[in-house]
């Protein structure tokens, strides 16, 4: 070989080790108090419908971890439920989940909103990660529903505390600083491998985000008629043999009788249209024709039943 393809090939060598040497990964967590917009955060940035959203607080129940690679970096997302007072079982998984997303992380990303206030969730918040060693983000998200003078004002009393490395405006529903926050994010991250390979969206499976898919319909078309005391058990979900179908079995589970009621409603129009609308999802997700068929049970103080949580996936592992 000449001097000059060894000089070629030892170029092209280096210039491949500095891309390896260069390429960053990272797990942020994201966290915030109930209803701020976490969930729709990580939908933006992945690009994909992984954690169901809602108006209603303490949607989501358990830490989701996605993945966002591209040439640059890889980034596992890990989105907590809202952190609350617990009251039951499940509440006290919740937290659970919060606790073990902060072990594991290399940035952190604290979410608050237009709620121009530090209430006492968003002082208890700051008191369990001032301690942490790692760079810390605050995003002020529905920045949509504030004008420039609150923004402002709520970014000085959030820097008062003396936590955060970064403070940063933004809309995550509107995609608004969602590119700024994912620069400062990288910026933070430090040179690693990739965890996942780079067409890897989530850790959950298929039966866990179809499940999660049809409790996001239900709370939509329930409102507040039945608050937080329904879960979504996925008994049969199989892809008929020579056809472009999956049969997906689901129950809904509540507290009670007349919560059942309320979720067939009247000649059952309120769970066709929660079966129609997630079919429609679910069809997206796993591009294939769906046939749902949705059932409602009773199961009383099933949030306070330690051996149901197990099955429905909320248990401390």
């Amino acid at each position: 070989m000449s001097c000059y393809l060894k000089a070629l090939d030892r170029k092209i060598w280096n210039n491949k080790r500095e891309r390896i040497n260069m390429f960053k990964s990272g797990f942020v967590t994201i966290i915030g108090r109930p209803n701020v917009g976490k969930s729709t955060l990580m939908n933006s940035m992945i690009g994909e419908k992984i954690s169901i959203m809602s108006d209603k607080p303490q949607t989501t129940r358990n830490k989701i971890r996605t993945v966002y690679t591209d040439d640059e970096a890889q980034i596992i997302f890990l989105d907590t439920p809202g952190i609350h007072k617990p009251k039951t079982h499940l509440g006290e998984f919740m937290n659970y989940e919060v606790d073990t997303a902060l072990e594991e992380m290399d940035v952190l990303v604290m979410l608050t909103d237009e709620n121009n206030k530090i209430g006492p969730g968003d002082e208890f918040i700051l008191e369990k990660i001032k301690g942490l060693k790692v760079k810390k983000i605050l995003a002020i998200n529905k920045i949509d529903k504030l004008n420039q003078e609150t923004v402002v004002r709520m970014a000085q009393e959030f820097d008062k505390y003396k936590v955060f490395d970064d403070i940063l405006p933004m809309s995550a529903l509107n995609n608004v600083g969602v590119d700024s926050l994912f620069k400062l994010i990288i910026k933070y991250l430090k040179p690693g491998p990739m965890y996942f390979p780079s067409d890897y969206i989530t850790d959950r499976p298929e039966r866990f985000v179809v499940a999660e898919i049809i409790r996001e319909k239900a709370l939509m078309y329930l409102q507040d008629e039945v608050p937080h005391g329904i879960a979504v058990e996925i008994e049969e979900m199989n892809e008929r043999k020579n056809r472009d179908l999956i049969d997906i079995r689901a129950n809904i589970l509540c507290e009670k009788k007349s919560h059942k009621s309320i979720i067939i409603g009247k000649e059952g129009r309120k769970i066709k249209g929660i079966g129609k609308s997630a079919r429609e999802d679910i069809e997206n997700l796993l591009g294939s024709q769906v046939n749902l068929q949705l059932f409602v049970k009773i199961s009383e103080n099933w949030r306070d039943n330690n051996y149901l949580l197990k099955t429905l996936g909320y248990d401390k592992k």
